[in-house]
């Protein structure tokens, strides 16, 4: 019972950072089964299998606060779960450490852009009006559901860093669509592994526990996603991949432990300016809307693309 209620608390704090920035729930949950010895490939099958009701959860949740592109999550699923399934394989039959140094670094680099862009840039430049097309969702998806599977998280880090990134849809939705495309990935997932693994090794208990964490933490996140101004939503997820990656790709350099504590010190401080120039840049944008008689703008309006980022 302690067990389930320790992973319970798991899954409902990585499932609450997951539904309302769109990323984490595979990668602090695979990190604390690790942390307690499981082997790679089962704690990516374990938390694979607690995904699909927790991405169950999660969409419905985003589907009820209407941060949903359905035609988004239409063109990414599929080629999610292909590459969902090519990469449970590849875990199950080799080590994937190169790949692990080549992702750390993919999405540090990523991490800081989208940082940068939502609190620093100026309004206007955040979101454009083109929205993303099968030519760039298609492969986003197969390759963030082949590093999801193989590294046991990445749908979330990959595939809504890269739509944040793009600036083609407002970050609410990002977060939605690609939780609620989760499902189809997570459920290919696990078929991968059930024919991969064939159960072996696998703790069930661990399984009901982020799973029933994950349910329960579903519309907190999805309501934050819902309520969370653009600025401060995209410099949290910018915040949350460099936290995860930073120590890493410090290690990967050759630097010594010492100044990798400081570099991480320096890193926090940072992070903390970045939301303060974002609070600011929100306030200043909202200011400048009231101006112009736009105080009061409808989320859902014909105008949601502009008006969300005061």
């Amino acid at each position: 019972m302690i067990a389930l209620l320790l992973f319970g608390i798991a899954g409902f704090i990585a499932q609450v950072i997951a539904g309302a920035l769109g990323m984490g729930y595979g990668m602090i949950s695979t990190t604390v089964l690790i942390a307690v010895g499981t082997a790679p490939a089962v704690a990516s099958a374990a938390v694979h299998f607690a995904q699909v009701g927790t991405a169950i959860a999660s969409g419905a949740a985003h589907w009820k606060f209407r941060n949903v592109d359905w035609r988004t999550v239409g063109i990414l699923a599929v080629p999610g779960a292909i590459g969902a399934v090519l990469g449970a394989f590849a875990l199950v039959a080799m080590a994937t450490n190169v790949a692990r140094v080549w992702i750390t670094s993919f999405l540090f680099l990523l991490g800081l852009y989208v940082l940068i862009r939502f609190a620093f840039l100026k309004a206007g430049k955040l979101i454009t009006e083109k929205r993303p097309g099968a030519k760039m969702l298609a492969p986003l998806g197969l390759v963030a559901g082949f590093m999801d599977a193989s590294g046991g998280g990445g749908w979330g880090p990959v595939a809504t860093t890269t739509l944040l990134s793009s600036g083609r849809l407002e970050p609410r939705k990002v977060v939605g669509s690609v939780s609620a495309s989760e499902i189809v990935v997570a459920t290919a997932a696990c078929v991968a592994f059930v024919i991969a693994l064939k159960h072996e090794g696998m703790n069930w208990l661990v399984v009901l526990g982020l799973m029933i964490g994950g349910i329960l933490g579903a519309p907190f996140g999805a309501w934050m996603a819902h309520r969370l101004p653009p600025r401060v939503l995209g410099t949290a997820a910018g915040s949350l991949i460099l936290l995860a990656n930073a120590w890493m790709v410090l290690e990967l350099v050759g630097m010594p432990r010492p100044l990798i504590i400081a570099s991480y010190v320096g890193l926090i401080g940072f992070l903390v300016y970045a939301m303060i120039s974002a609070v600011r840049a929100m306030r200043e944008e909202k200011r400048v809307n009231e101006l112009a008689g736009e105080d009061d703008p409808d989320p859902d309006s014909d105008r949601e693309k502009a008006s969300e980022l005061s």
